[in-house]
């Protein structure tokens, strides 16, 4: 059984989904999030997958009332776009649940037609740095970017430093565990020799 200490720091580590790059708050004018790019990362991919595996957790932690799809696709070639969707200002903006799918591997599956969206903008991912598609994101929405608590800040020091000593724990007992492998293969070779004679 793990010890309760690990299953301690394992949860601590949660708190990356919580703060770092990507927690934003963003504005109830915000409906919508689509990203629509390729399986492999060649062709300027590499930014629009970065964007969906580090930051879209983070900020559909902190909007859950916005829905964000994802549409990968075969075609390095295509495009790789971000499509922000905006409320009507006549329709109100409750937090409800979409209808919308989470994501689709097919390139059949466009973009579903949301006529209460007043306008879209969309961002050109293609070969972009996925900070640099993030501060468009954030820019284009006005969104507000979630600060640590100076307890958070202190939490994560303690797990960055426990993160070195278990990095420096790993290389000690992988040289340990080699030294002993070391031992035993000059006490099976020193055996072999022994029964030969």
């Amino acid at each position: 059984m793990v010890s309760v200490v690990n299953r301690v720091r394992k949860l601590k580590a949660l708190y990356s989904v919580r703060l770092g790059p990507g927690a934003a708050i963003f504005p109830g004018a915000v409906t919508r999030i689509h990203l629509d790019f390729a399986f492999k990362n060649n062709n300027g991919h590499y930014g629009p997958r970065k964007v969906w595996r580090n930051y879209l957790p983070r900020l559909k932690y902190h909007n859950p009332a916005v829905s964000m799809t994802v549409n990968r696709t075969q075609d390095n070639a295509g495009p790789a776009t971000l499509t922000i969707f905006y409320a009507s200002p006549q329709i109100p903006t409750i937090p409800t649940s979409s209808s919308a799918p989470s994501s689709s591997t097919t390139e059949s599956t466009p973009t579903p037609n949301h006529t209460s969206f007043e306008r879209t903008e969309t961002i050109d991912m293609k070969h972009k740095h996925e900070s640099d598609i993030l501060s468009e994101l954030v820019d284009l929405t006005k969104a507000t970017p979630v600060v640590a608590t100076p307890e958070e800040e202190a939490e994560f020091q303690q797990l960055a430093e426990e993160e070195k000593r278990s990095a420096l724990d790993r290389v000690r007992n992988a040289a340990y565990t080699e030294q002993k492998k070391q031992e035993k293969a000059l006490l099976d070779q020193a055996r072999g020799a022994v029964g030969a004679v």
